[in-house]
Formats: structure tokens, C-alpha cells, sequence
């Protein structure tokens, strides 16, 4: 059986990157089912698409779990904008059904209210010096590109995976800085706008704790820390980490032909025959 919560929120999928886990993040969304999904920006990557980035069939597969989601279990889905995923400030607000393309939005539950954004908009880095933040991704992406060398030899040795990226960000102090400036300003945002909590995402780095009487919560990312946020239904968050779900409890037959099933996409086959068919000959169907 699926765990089904009230509330799941995603972000930094940066679909269209190599370094994107596109599978994962499916596979996640098939363990778990919820009332209300939240892709809270950056779930597509404009900006490597622009330049070297590139879509796999995988990506697309990441759309298919969501639109049945939303056909299964009458999940909402909210969309909103982050800073990779600028285009999409072209055609919001839009809803369509149960999925609404949004630049931000007030969450209520058990009597609390959650500001949510993708964060970019409190980057002043991002907001006001569009160059210098293009500069910062292009180091992120060397790094992952690294990362994916270093542990290439290190899984070669058996030794575990490693990210570099998050050990530069915990070593350099203008980073630890940053990022703590950052959980800081978001808190007082929230409770500016009278909220309770603020979920956001944005810095790669995940977060469930209270920053002066507010719920900071940071969704994390599908890049390297491949986390998610979730809700249960008494109003109780948590964060949950790919690595650390026990995968082998699904039921793996039924997935399987469900998969093959969705990737087909077939109603019936033609029948070929080399020799002239009886007029009675019904072909199969496959439903």
C-alpha cells in the first residue's frame, strides 16, 4: 500500500540537466500519493536548455507521473516559478483543472498558515545581478560535473557516494553565510505576511526547524540531496530522503506492468501474416 499525506512539496528537479534525478523523483512519486502536490520551482532547467542542457525521455516520464496523479488520485498540483524556470512567467497565473501555474502562494492547514516560494525572489544576487547569478550556476554545474568524476573512482573503490558541492558550500564561510541570511530574511517574510511558516527551496539544502517562532521548512533538491517535504494529515512535516526509503515493500509486479502499460500507450496491435487470414480471425486487443 501506498503512504498517502495530506501534502507533498518538490523542488530543484532542474529537469533538461544531466544532473538531474528524473528517475528518482518519479519512482519517489509513485511510492507516495498525496491531496496536494507542490513543485516549488525550478522543477525545469530554462537556463542549461538554453545552452548545453538537453531533454530525456526520463524527464518527460517525470510530467507522465504527475498527470496521473492527478487522473488516479485527484491530486492538485501547484506549479510555482523559481529562477530557472523564469519562462513561466509568461503565462501565469493559469489553472487548468487541477493544475495551477503560480509565482507563489499562501498555504493553509490545521489552522496555520505557510508562505510558499521557491526563494529566488529574497536573492538579491539573482534579482538585481542577473549576470553574476548566471556565473554562480556555472560554477554549481563544474561542480556537479566534477562530482560525478570523483564519484565515479570513489564507487570503483566501494567507497560511498560524496557531494562536493555540499562540502564546498559547508567549508566556504561567504556560503554558510549566505545560506543562513537566507533562512533568516525568509522567517521574517513569512511572519510579515502573518503566517505561521515559510517552505521554500532554492539553496539545495534541506530544512525542517523554527527560526523565531516560525516553521523555516526547505524542501531540498533532486539534484544531489533528492528530498522531499511531506504533510500528514494532523499538520505534522517531515522531510523524506530518497536513500533512506525502503523501496522493496512496493509491490514491484503491479508497478512493473503499470510501467509497461504507460510506455506502450497501446489500444491494440495490427495483426501482420504472411498468408491470407480467415474471414473469422479477430485480432487481439489489449486494453
Amino acid at each position: 500500500m501506498k503512504t498517502h499525506f495530506k501534502t507533498i512539496v518538490i523542488s530543484d528537479v532542474h529537469l533538461g540537466t544531466k544532473g538531474s534525478k528524473a528517475k528518482e523523483v518519479a519512482r519517489f512519486l509513485k511510492q507516495y500519493s498525496c491531496d496536494n502536490l507542490i513543485m516549488n520551482g525550478d522543477i525545469i532547467d530554462g537556463w542549461q536548455l538554453k545552452k548545453s542542457g538537453s531533454w530525456k525521455r526520463k524527464h518527460t516520464r517525470f510530467f507522465n507521473r504527475m498527470l496521473k496523479m492527478i487522473e488516479q488520485d485527484n491530486t492538485k498540483v501547484y506549479y510555482l516559478r523559481g529562477n530557472h524556470d523564469d519562462f513561466l512567467d509568461q503565462i501565469l497565473p493559469l489553472e487548468i483543472g487541477n493544475l495551477s501555474i503560480l509565482a507563489d502562494m499562501i498555504y493553509e492547514s490545521n489552522g496555520k498558515k505557510y508562505f510558499i516560494t521557491h526563494g529566488d525572489i529574497f536573492d538579491s544576487i539573482t534579482t538585481n545581478l542577473r549576470w553574476i547569478a548566471y556565473l554562480g550556476d556555472m560554477g554549481y554545474t563544474f561542480l556537479l560535473w566534477l562530482n560525478r568524476l570523483v564519484n565515479y573512482h570513489r564507487r570503483k573503490r566501494g567507497l560511498p557516494y560524496f557531494s562536493l558541492s555540499q562540502y564546498v558550500k559547508g567549508k566556504v564561510k561567504s556560503a554558510v553565510s549566505y545560506i543562513d541570511q537566507y533562512e533568516e530574511e525568509l522567517a521574517k517574510m513569512a511572519k510579515s505576511k502573518g503566517c505561521d511558516g515559510i517552505i521554500c527551496g532554492h539553496i539545495h539544502k534541506a530544512e525542517n526547524r523554527e527560526i523565531e517562532g516560525i516553521e523555516y521548512l526547505n524542501s531540498g533538491d533532486w539534484v544531489e540531496t533528492m528530498s522531499a517535504l511531506a504533510e500528514d494529515f494532523e499538520g505534522n512535516w517531515q522531510l523524506i530522503y530518497y536513500n533512506e526509503i525502503d523501496f522493496r515493500q512496493q509491490k514491484e509486479s503491479k508497478e512493473v506492468i503499470d510501467e509497461i502499460k504507460t510506455e506502450l500507450d497501446y489500444t491494440e496491435f495490427k495483426t501482420v501474416a504472411f498468408n491470407k487470414l480467415p474471414d473469422d480471425h479477430n485480432p487481439p486487443h489489449f486494453l
